[in-house]
């Protein structure tokens, strides 16, 4: 999704996970890193993921900033929490998520946790199934957030169907 006013928006980034990649070769081993980095503006609701590969780490943190960016999506926040329950699989990696009231906070972990307060989601119950591997759990917590709907677009796209 493209945002017109990208500068308006006060974007911040959390390092989800760097690793230290090896390239064998005849002289030895090659050394690069690989970062997945999220982005959020922690109150109008957008957030993205991005992953960058550089042979420094400052360097594949900022291509994995960029590419975030550019991967920006709005998310539907109704109360300070999600709308409704929402699950969905990106690999091996498993997520469910689910409203939580009002003081409750963020009950998730890892990849999980960052995405949610970059989004400007305060209160939500979430567990992460199956792999641990943080890109999978990335990947499916943003297609959980982008597969959300408010109750009223829900009830429209349902009468709509009903006509055709």
């Amino acid at each position: 999704m493209e945002i017109s006013n990208k500068q308006d928006l006060n974007f911040k980034d959390k390092v989800i996970h760097i690793s230290r990649v090896a390239k064998v070769v005849k002289g030895g081993r090659r050394f690069g890193f690989s970062a997945l980095v999220a982005v959020g503006d922690e109150g109008a609701g957008y957030v993205g993921i991005g992953l960058g590969k550089a042979k420094e780490v400052p360097e594949a943190i900022r291509k994995a900033t960029e590419q975030a960016k550019k991967n920006l999506m709005k998310v539907k926040i109704f109360k300070n929490t999600i709308p409704h329950e929402q699950d969905a699989k990106a690999g091996a990696g498993y997520v469910f998520m689910k409203p939580a009231p009002e003081g409750t906070g963020i009950i998730a972990g890892g990849a999980m946790r960052a995405i949610f307060e970059l989004s400007g989601i305060k209160n939500v119950y979430a567990k992460s199934i199956g792999s641990s591997n943080p890109h999978n759990v990335a990947r499916a917590t943003i297609k959980c957030l982008s597969s959300l709907y408010y109750k009223k677009e829900l009830i429209n796209r349902r009468f709509e169907n009903k006509e055709k």
